[in-house]
Parts: C-alpha cells; sequence; structure tokens
C-alpha cells in the first residue's frame, strides 16, 4: 500500500477534517476550494491556479458578481419550493438547510452582504412573502404560473436589449456630434449659438499658464479692477466707489460696439454704454489683443450675460407674472379636500371678495353658499370657445376678453382682449393666467 493511497490512516484522516462546513473565511469560491486553516488558504492565494481566476476576475467583477448571486438566487429557491412549498418558515432555517451541501455558492460571493437584505429582495421581486418579527425574518413561497413567469422573463430580456440597444445609438450619436464639431473647426467653419454655449460651459486651462491672479484696487474713479491668468491677463479700467467688485458682464455700447464692464450692482447701465472712461475709451478691452483667443472663463461669462439680457426683453413689453391671481368675478373650482364632507369639492363658484390678494370668497353655484378658501386650492376654469375671460396675471392682467380656442397640447388658450389699451389683440395665454368670467359680471360690464 502506498503513502498517499485511498485507505491509508493519513487518507482517511484528510477525510474526517474535511467533512462537514469548514471556517468560511478559509474558503475560496472563485476556484471552489476549501482550505481547513489560514496557512492552507495563504498557500493557495499564491498558487497559480488562484492567480489565473483573480485575473479572469479583474476583467469583468460585476459579471462575476451577478453570476454568483444568479446561482445562489436559483438554489435557495429550488430548495425552498422543495423542502419548503407551502409553510411560513424563519428564513435563518432555509439557509442552513441549504448550506449543508459543501458545494453551494456561499453568500459572501453574492451581491447581498447578509440574510435580511436578501430576504428584502426576496420580497420586492413577489417571489415571496416576507413579514419580520421577533424571532426573525419569516418567508413565504409565492407560487406563479410558469406561462406568467416565462412570459415575464421574456419581457425582462426584451427591455434590457432595448435599454442597451438606445445606449449604443445615442453612443454613436454623440460621436457623431463629436465628429462634425472637429470637422467644422478644422475648416474654419464659426459654431452655432447653442454649440458655443457648450463649448464655454467646459472650463479647460492650459499647463502653460499661471496662475490666476486678481487684484482689487479700492478708490475713487480711474481705480482699477484686474483680473489675469499668466501672461494673458485681462485688465479693464472701471469705476467702482469704495471698494471695487468684480461682476460678470458683457454690455453692448449705445454705437453698437462689444464692451466687457465690471460693475456694481448699484450702477446704472446707461453710465456704462455711454461713459467711454469705464471701458477704455473706446469701449473695448484693453487686455485682449484683435487675433488673442477669448478664455473659456470669458466664454462663460459672455454666455451667461447674453442669457440675462434676453430675459430681461422678454420681460421688457409687460409686467413680471405675480404670485397672487384672484379678482371677483371669476369662476374657480374647488379644490380643498376639506370641503368634500359639504359636497364642495370640486364644484364651481364665483368669486365675490378677495381678502389680502391670496383668500377669497366663493359663492358656489349649486347652492350659493360662500366659503372663504385660499387661492392655493383653487383652479381656473375655462370656457367653451366664445365665452368671457378675464386675464389674470402677466403683461394684460386686468383685460377682459373673448376665447377663441384652446392648444391642448400647450395647455394655452387664444384670446381677444376687449378691454384695455390692448383692445382688439389676438394673444396666447396659458390656462393658469386666464379664467371664465360670470355671466353677471361679464353682462355688467358689458353696458
Amino acid at each position: 500500500m502506498g503513502k498517499n493511497d485511498f485507505l491509508t490512516p493519513k487518507a482517511i484522516a484528510n477525510r474526517i477534517k474535511a467533512k462537514g462546513l469548514q471556517k468560511l473565511r478559509w474558503y475560496c469560491q472563485l476556484c471552489q476550494k476549501q482550505c481547513r486553516d489560514e496557512n492552507g488558504f495563504k498557500c493557495h492565494q499564491t498558487s497559480e491556479g488562484h492567480k489565473r481566476q483573480m485575473e479572469l476576475f479583474g476583467m469583468n467583477p460585476h459579471r462575476v458578481v451577478e453570476g454568483y448571486s444568479e446561482e445562489f438566487e436559483k438554489a435557495f429557491m429550488e430548495h425552498l419550493r422543495r423542502a419548503h412549498p407551502f409553510s411560513r418558515v424563519l428564513a435563518k432555517n432555509v439557509y442552513n438547510e441549504y448550506i449543508t451541501d459543501r458545494h453551494h455558492v456561499h453568500m459572501n460571493a453574492t451581491r447581498w452582504l447578509t440574510l435580511t437584505d436578501f430576504v428584502k429582495y426576496l420580497g420586492r421581486s413577489g417571489q415571496c412573502k416576507v413579514d419580520e418579527t421577533e424571532k426573525g425574518w419569516y418567508i413565504t413561497l409565492i407560487h406563479k404560473d410558469p406561462k406568467q413567469q416565462l412570459e415575464e422573463e421574456r419581457r425582462n430580456k426584451r427591455s434590457e436589449v432595448e435599454r442597451e440597444e438606445e445606449e449604443r445609438h445615442m453612443a454613436a450619436l454623440q460621436e457623431q456630434i463629436e465628429r462634425a464639431k472637429r470637422a467644422r473647426l478644422e475648416k474654419g467653419e464659426p459654431l452655432s449659438e447653442e454649440e458655443e454655449d457648450e463649448e464655454a460651459h467646459t472650463l479647460q486651462r492650459d499647463e502653460a499658464e499661471g496662475p490666476i491672479k486678481i487684484s482689487l484696487t479700492a478708490g475713487a474713479i480711474g481705480g482699477s479692477v484686474s483680473v489675469g491668468a499668466g501672461p494673458s491677463a485681462l485688465g479693464s479700467s472701471a469705476a467702482v466707489p469704495g471698494l471695487a467688485r468684480v461682476a460678470r458682464g458683457v454690455a453692448a455700447s449705445a454705437t453698437g460696439a462689444a464692451a466687457t464692464a465690471f460693475i456694481d450692482d448699484d450702477d446704472n447701465a446707461a453710465e456704462v454704454h455711454g461713459e467711454p472712461g469705464r471701458c477704455g475709451g473706446d469701449g473695448s478691452l484693453r487686455g485682449l489683443g484683435a487675433g488673442q483667443k477669448r478664455s473659456k472663463l470669458d466664454e462663460l461669462m459672455q454666455a451667461e450675460l447674453r442669457a440675462k439680457s434676453n430675459a430681461a426683453a422678454s420681460s421688457s413689453d409687460g409686467a413680471r407674472k405675480l404670485d397672487y391671481w384672484l379678482a371677483p368675478g371669476i369662476v374657480v373650482k374647488v379644490l380643498a379636500k376639506e370641503l368634500k364632507e359639504h359636497g364642495y369639492y370640486k364644484e364651481k363658484g364665483v368669486i365675490d371678495k378677495v381678502i389680502d390678494r391670496y383668500v377669497g370668497e366663493v359663492s358656489m353655484l349649486s347652492d350659493g353658499t360662500v366659503v372663504r378658501v385660499d387661492q392655493a386650492q383653487l383652479e381656473t376654469v375655462i370656457p367653451s370657445p366664445g365665452g368671457q375671460v378675464l386675464v389674470l396675471n402677466g403683461p394684460y392682467r386686468g383685460s377682459r376678453g373673448t376665447l377663441l380656442s384652446i392648444h391642448m397640447a400647450k395647455y394655452q388658450a387664444q384670446v381677444k382682449l376687449m378691454s384695455g389699451s390692448y383692445r382688439g389683440k389676438e394673444v396666447w395665454l396659458e390656462y393658469e393666467d386666464i379664467s371664465k368670467l360670470d355671466s353677471v359680471a361679464g353682462g355688467s360690464s358689458g353696458e
């Protein structure tokens, strides 16, 4: 009989020692090898086979962990179906029965750190009914129709394929856009305004540039504010009362020349446009040459000021929207759930009186009862085409008009104004900015 034969005392002793479960910390899931002590586990970690497995794991660790998770879930649920198909049992008891197999997939190789996390996952995925008690987590298997289960798996696979296809399509589209931008820049063609704004938000700094320096000089008229980045320093003189402030801004001069001004919040815009002493005399930047490339920070500042100027221009032709819109004589819908038991929830009424701008006394059309409701619990009412409305907000606030048509997709209505300085004008307004006029109020106004 040889030294390492099957029936030698040493071989029998090794099989007795390896029988049953061993220490989990000395088990290698990748190699599926159980070591009996720490020294054996260290020797296994230095072996060539283990290193090859670790290299494979490093190529795609997420997929490996997901694979072990799927195997663990499948084996656990299979044991639960066989051993406890209709019973409500402790999850730890099922787990103890499952791990009696020495070659089971260990939980520390899956994406679940604890048994509690795995039990919660079973409850969320609808595979088991779970409930927590003082003794622990109980699970009960939920039986599903095999046809429905197959259909659900097909649906999940289909949605996963569609998601991956959409991601690949978006990546290819983005690559085409970048390639087109590079081709246009190589040909010397200018980019559009949207592309310039997108490029301006990408702040990049060359390694050759020195540290950014900001010097503030306090003084009377003639003081200077300079912002520089190494050799390409940007300098401009500005009149700053007291301590100078650096402000973002690019403003068009009265003669149409572009000018960058660093001004205080309280400065008058007319002074910036009119006085040449504030922007170097000729409305141009002294620190930037004619052929010098603008930095990303300058482009970002100009884009932001351009957006502000557009917003100011759009709001210059009318008043801004106010946060209160109630007016006497309009028809509104009551959305106060507190009045549901009285039968006034989602019922219409006419505002008789407005209290402190935000509260209205509403006379219900059903029975004439007057209730006091906040404007947050009221909703405007849009009449049929040809009905009379009152403009509640915006530049035409207070004007009466006739509803011409409704755009369902944009939630807007076309109104022909019948009063005020805009009489006869047809405008598109938001649903929330108009409301139906009561017939009594509309008739009295017409007289």
